[in-house]
């Protein structure tokens, strides 16, 4: 039976409700910084000489897919009602929006520390304390705009930019790759400052604090923007529905400069059995209210 993942905007009072309490809840049993150990552990730059499963690399959506699913699947033995919401950050764009209010994901840090002091994952409410990090603080924080080097959520425009790829991805698979919808909406670009960072990528950079790096699920934002990534892969999908739905199709062979850093389309994908072709359609298990 397939369940459907909404729009943050189109949750009532009570779904935003239940979906905080089955967070916190996740978080008093441990088993949410489990999946922050996880996505630490798995977040594998491209100039590391190991395999890359989780960014810079073509599994990038369906290890996130997967990823989407075992903490939505966490939240579900808990209250079976409750499913990811998705932020669209092509419309919900600023710390006024109903995101960030205090019944929900909570609003920026101050400029002091960064420290977030609203909403239901502030330290100060004795319900959220950062334990696995990839830097020191007990703490959640934001730094929304990043102040120091101002920059803007990503706009319809830069999406629609993605989603004309006809390509999934492109050689050399990593985050040099010109054009390929992967890379695209991923983020990874050329330039300096924040022309660095696109679509995906710029999400994180805005909301900022433990949304960047390999932490970022600490901040329990990272998974409804991750619905939305997984949302608009499945938008590029139905656009393009005779292109390679995954690529690379063979693994790059020895003596080939990926070889053994990503995957094909076919090969377990770690810490799973499951392959990146398994994940590329989501249909059996939900669907999004769009």
């Amino acid at each position: 039976m397939t369940y459907t993942r909404k729009n943050q905007s189109r949750l009532t009072r009570a779904e935003r409700r239940r979906f905080v309490d089955a967070v916190l809840s996740l978080k008093r049993r441990g088993e949410y910084d489990e999946f922050v150990r996880r996505h630490i552990d798995f977040y594998v730059a491209d100039g590391e000489r190991r395999l890359r499963v989780a960014h810079m690399a073509p599994s990038f959506f369906p290890w996130h897919r997967r990823f989407l699913l075992d903490f939505e699947r966490a939240l579900q033995r808990i209250d079976a009602a409750v499913t990811v919401p998705y932020w669209d950050w092509t419309r919900d764009r600023t710390p006024a929006a109903s995101l960030w209010g205090e019944d929900f994901m909570g609003g920026d840090g101050r400029a002091r520390d960064r420290q977030v002091l609203t909403g239901p994952f502030a330290h100060g409410g004795g319900n959220w304390t950062i334990k696995e990090s990839v830097t020191d603080g007990a703490f959640l924080t934001r730094a929304f705009g990043n102040p120091p080097d101002p920059l803007d959520l990503p706009t319809a425009d830069d999406v629609e930019r993605a989603l004309r790829e006809t390509r999934y991805d492109v050689e050399p698979w990593d985050s040099t790759s010109k054009g390929g919808f992967r890379n695209v909406l991923e983020g990874w670009a050329p330039g300096r400052g924040n022309e660095r960072w696109r679509n995906h990528n710029r999400v994180h950079r805005w909301v900022g604090g433990h949304m960047l790096g390999g932490g970022s699920v600490n901040d329990p934002v990272f998974w409804l923007h991750h619905a939305f990534v997984d949302l608009l892969w499945s938008r590029w999908r139905r656009r393009h529905p005779d292109a390679a739905q995954y690529l690379p199709l063979r693994p790059p062979q020895l003596g080939e400069p990926q070889y053994q850093r990503v995957l094909a389309r076919d090969e377990p994908m770690p810490p799973w059995r499951a392959t990146p072709g398994d994940l590329v359609g989501h249909e059996w298990a939900y669907r999004y209210e769009e």
